[in-house]
């Protein structure tokens, strides 16, 4: 039936036939009404009864079952949307209690199958929202399902074993103690009930297996029933319990478990088979089924598994399952061609065997686990389960991981797991890439490889056994290294293990004698299979010399890298030199790396590495070898430069050709910052190449600048730190793109800010250009109220430099611009009206007392801001002040504020700067320095403070904060930025005038404009506290032992 809606969705009326027609539009294969029906069900999404329409379509068994299943889709969908009580349209209660009432028995009664699951999934998505508080009886609904069907209904037992199924796999994710204590509470009588429909199903098709009957659908039913209650069971087991062990009913199918592992163990591995197809894959799923049972328990139930009946049996069992299955996991006698490999199939052949193999190995692991890194929790335990705890770890301790047992395990995994498959050599000749990345893998991968989940257990015994495992260890590889006559796959094994021992081994084992005598003749090695022992070199060298290595063995490990990364050598196939590529990073990347040692291959190293990059097309490949060639520039620092220009060249292409690839983009970005840091400022000649990857990355709303945002301004950053002065245009031209950024803001503020500084550093002129400098201001302006301590303090820093740069290129009338520019910006407004709320804040006392907006290190920025204008120019900060109200009566406020503030500067450069600052207003003339002397005691008292402390310790009775002249010469290794900032700190006031003196000086000149020492006396110095005069006059007599007046000294 062709249908299509010509109207707008929103106009199509909300009925049983209008649903059913847009459901069966939107499941047409003709893209138009598929479009229709899905803009159609989309706008019914929030009207009233949308969704028990929907479920009225599934539960009519009449309708096509396409139209049945999208519809109870729909159905899954809306209740993950609309069905919690706070979400934005949610369904009404009435609607909500009229979709319950259908979601169990519209499941049973339902023969297909996947419809079936579907709703079963819909049934527990409900329930992990409504249980237990507004369906409580669903469990016990579900109980009383499952009674009746047992004996009556197999159709029925089975889609309501699905729905169990599917409810307590979702309830066993709930993190609310009121779900988990409600399921724990109900657990017993539904482990109960499964446990009998459990054990009579397998009772049936066991004897059905066994030849009593002939009913071979009954007990495929049979056998599909008990695997349903068997992965209900397991969850169960392990959600339903606090203590798993205390339970009768846990310990009894505990047992029954291991009994019935034993009894299917032995249905599929029978030889000749016993059983067939589908058959046999039902008896393995439930082989696989008791195992995740077995391992949950002994990681999420530790305690209790050590307790549970024959627990310790069950482990000795599944390491002799692992120690069987390795007698033909790997062979000594693998055929290397790979045309013999087209039709091995040995990958395929036991998987179950492997699967339960892997879960053995696991299980081990979380015994190890249980008695050396026990899970801590913050939960309350009783003495009694303490105890029981204890007990449970001195049982694995004592009677599992026995000496004999410890060793035995340690012998297998060598002898057997590290030896590679002949699938395994399959796979790398089939997919060299693939297999390559898989093999390098991290992560979890050991969980589902048993290679690497034997490499793990191998590194916990002998992480945990170091004394039991240490003299068979050493002999073994003391053994090796006598011998040249061990086949490939037993030396790549030996050395597998050699290379996850390596920590505890070094000091006894002579790595460096073993590399000399045997790595190197095995490294030029040809043959079938050779391969295979240079990949493992290469990993080996890597995991030991970052350990244990001498400074003569490096030349030697650079030169076997070298050797390895030949393409030439057709023994170097792409796994070998990717590896070793990778590997090559660990060998650098040490300490005790001497450049010199590295310099003599350092050329041809790199162009193997380069040409390896360009080989290879795997993104994350490529990522790893550019990381390699980054390492080497970060060690080898500025001797990298005469190789820089080979590495650079190739990075346009791997640019271009990387697409959408933008983690590719990152690491060529990064690796480009590392060459600009390492060669400082002959770096400067890849700029034309590398300033347009920068202008691309921050450009405004490109896509680049969602992936690579973090590393361009990183190498913008450093750019500028290696810039020389003046600055070249194409690095004043990224200018203009500081502003959008600034803008936006972003986790990355602080990165643009600190380019904003460099920029006003390696530029100022630039930075005080009509163009820029009003922008710049306002964009400080807006980051005034910043939260982040670190960014606050850098747009203080970049607004002081601003006004020293002023003042140094345009002297008065250039401070007074950017006085200008701040007050336009509201910069000025913020600053006072910050200081105006601390100033009120602090004259409230008592019960109306009330804390200041502004903390002190803000407070400290705004008062620095202030100095830096008037130690400028007096005259434009109370410029400021006038522009802001009555001058006067500001400065009584502000300078209460600033004198109090003192004591709250905890760095004595602040402290400086306002002393010098504030003594400057004196200059002002009349009237204003009347008003000012107003004040006369807190200026006596903060001379003699600053002045003591910047005296203290001297006995020149110098300044402290005076660089001296020999600090100014450029340092080794020391960035043009850094010595920029050096000169600038230098021709800071604060760093190159003498308080003492500076103070001496202006305070003459006030007495002298007063009328004179007596009339300065009369008018202003006897209005001040006899201490602070005499304090202020003791620093006369400190510095020339003098007892006149400190202006006359």
């Amino acid at each position: 039936m062709a249908f299509a809606i010509e109207v707008p969705g929103e106009a199509v009326p909300l009925s049983p036939e209008q649903v059913y027609l847009a459901l069966q539009s939107a499941g047409s294969s003709h893209q138009l009404q598929i479009q229709t029906g899905t803009q159609q069900l989309q706008a019914w999404e929030t009207q009233r009864g949308y969704y028990t329409l929907l479920q009225a379509v599934f539960l009519d068994k009449s309708l096509p079952s396409e139209v049945r299943y999208l519809a109870i889709i729909q159905l899954k969908n809306g209740i993950d949307k609309y069905w919690r009580k706070a979400a934005i349209n949610a369904l009404s209660k009435e609607e909500k209690a009229e979709i319950r009432s259908h979601l169990i028995q519209g499941g049973l009664d339902e023969p297909n199958a996947s419809l079936a699951l579907q709703n079963a999934l819909v049934v527990s998505k409900v329930v992990r929202v409504e249980y237990p508080l507004d369906w409580p009886d669903v469990l016990q609904n579900l109980i009383k399902v499952l009674r009746t069907a047992h004996q009556s209904n197999q159709l029925q037992l089975r889609r309501g074993m699905m729905i169990m199924l599917q409810v307590i796999k979702e309830l066993s994710t709930a993190r609310l103690r009121s779900s988990q204590t409600s399921l724990q509470s109900i657990t017993p009588e539904i482990v109960f009930l499964l446990n009998e429909i459990y054990t009579e199903k397998v009772a049936y098709w066991m004897a059905f297996l066994n030849g009593n009957g002939d009913d071979e659908g009954g007990a495929m039913d049979a056998m599909e029933n008990s695997l349903y209650a068997l992965k209900t069971l397991r969850r169960l087991l392990i959600v339903g319990y606090e203590y798993p062990n205390h339970s009768s009913d846990v310990q009894q199918f505990w047992e029954l478990s291991q009994h019935q592992f034993g009894q299917f163990l032995e249905m599929v591995t029978h030889e000749p088979p016993a059983l067939f197809s589908p058959a046999k894959e039902i008896v393995e799923k439930h082989l696989a089924q008791f195992s995740k049972l077995h391992v949950q328990m002994s990681s999420i139930h530790p305690a209790a598994f050590a307790l549970l009946p024959s627990s310790l049996e069950l482990v000795r069992a599944y390491w002799g399952l692992a120690a069987k299955f390795g007698e033909f996991y790997g062979s000594e006698t693998q055929d290397f061609n790979a045309k013999s490999l087209e039709n091995d199939d040995s990958k395929d052949k036991r998987p179950v065997m492997e699967k339960l193999c892997l879960k053995g190995l696991t299980l081990i692991r979380a015994c190890i686990k249980m008695v050396f890194q026990p899970a801590q929790s913050f939960k309350y335990k009783t003495a009694e389960v303490k105890a029981e705890q204890a007990e449970g770890v001195a049982l694995i301790k004592s009677q599992l991981l026995t000496d004999e047992l410890v060793s035995q395990m340690a012998s297998v995994i060598v002898s057997k797991f590290f030896i590679f498959r002949q699938a395994d050599l399959n796979a790398w000749e089939e997919d060299q890439d693939e297999w390559e990345i898989k093999e390098e893998g991290t992560g979890d991968g050991w969980e589902f490889e048993v290679r690497p989940c034997a490499e793990k257990l191998f590194m916990d015994l002998v992480l945990n056994f170091k004394k039991l495992l240490f003299d068979s260890l050493l002999s073994f590889f003391q053994q090796a290294a006598k011998t040249n006559e061990a086949s490939v796959v037993t030396k790549d094994a030996v050395y597998t293990a050699m290379g996850l021992s390596a920590s505890m081994i070094f000091q006894s084992f002579d790595f460096n004698s073993f590399l000399e005598s045997t790595l190197v003749n095995d490294v030029q090695q040809t043959g079938p299979g050779c391969k295979v022992l240079r990949r493992r070199l290469a990993i080996l060298i890597g995991q030991w010399v970052p350990i244990s290595i001498s400074e003569q063995n490096r030349v030697l490990v650079y030169q076997m890298f070298l050797h390895m990364l030949n393409p030439e050598d057709e023994i170097n196939d792409y796994v070998v030199r990717v590896t070793a590529a990778r590997q090559l990073k660990n060998a650098i990347d040490d300490t005790m790396f001497g450049v010199e040692n590295f310099v003599p291959y350092a050329a041809n190293t790199l162009a193997r590495l380069i040409g390896l990059v360009q080989e290879v097309e795997n993104t994350d490949t490529k990522m790893a070898i550019l990381d390699t060639i980054r390492i080497i520039a970060v060690r080898m620092e500025e001797h990298i430069e005469p190789f820089a220009d080979q590495i650079v060249s190739v990075l346009p292409h791997l640019w271009e050709s990387s697409g959408e690839e933008h983690l590719l983009k990152q690491a060529i970005l990064t690796l480009i910052c590392t060459l600009v840091s390492s060669m400082g400022e002959k770096s400067q000649r890849y700029n034309s190449l590398v300033l347009p990857f920068i202008q691309g990355a921050v450009a405004p709303g490109s896509e680049m600048q969602i992936y690579l945002l973090e590393e361009a301004l990183d190498l913008w950053s450093t750019i500028l730190g290696q810039a020389p002065q003046p600055a070249s245009t194409e690095v004043l031209t990224l200018i203009e793109s500081l502003f959008s950024l600034l803008e936006i803001g972003s986790d990355n503020l602080r990165v643009v800010l600190s380019i904003v500084d460099s920029y006003v550093s390696l530029a100022p002129q630039a930075m005080l250009a009509d163009a820029i400098r009003p922008r710049l201001m306002g964009c400080m302006a807006n980051l005034l109220g910043t939260k982040r301590r670190e960014m606050a303090g850098q747009v203080t820093t970049i607004v002081e430099n601003m006004i020293r740069a002023a003042a140094e290129f345009g002297g008065d009338s250039g401070v007074a611009l950017i006085a200008r520019d701040l007050y336009d910006c509201g910069y000025t407004e913020k600053i006072f009206a910050g200081l105006r709320d601390a100033w009120e804040a602090h004259q409230t006392t008592g019960p109306s007392r009330r804390y200041p907006k502004l903390d002190d290190v803000v407070e400290t920025d705004y008062f620095t801001i202030l100095a830096r204008f008037s130690l400028s120019d007096p005259n434009v900060l109370i410029s400021i002040m006038s522009s802001v109200g009555d001058a006067a009566e500001i400065w009584r406020w502000l300078s209460t504020e600033w004198f109090r503030h003192f004591d709250s500067m905890a760095n004595i450069d602040h402290q400086k700067l306002s002393c010098l600052a504030l003594t400057r207003l004196l200059e002002l003339p009349l009237p204003m320095m009347s008003i000012i002397l107003e004040r006369l005691q807190d200026y006596f008292a903060m001379w003699t403070s600053v002045i003591s402390e910047m005296m203290t310790g001297r006995d020149d009775l110098g300044d402290n904060l005076i660089w001296q002249v020999g600090e100014l010469t450029a340092t080794e290794g020391e960035s043009p930025e850094i010595y920029r900032k050096r000169l600038h700190g230098y021709k800071d006031p604060v760093h190159s005038v003498h308080t003492f003196v500076f103070v001496k000086e202006i305070l003459s000149k006030v007495v002298a404009a007063c009328g004179g020492e007596e009339a300065f006396q009369r008018e202003f110095a006897s209005n001040v506290d006899k201490d602070v005069l005499l304090g202020f006059q003791n620093l006369g007599t400190q510095v020339n032992n003098d007892p006149q007046a400190f202006w006359q000294t």
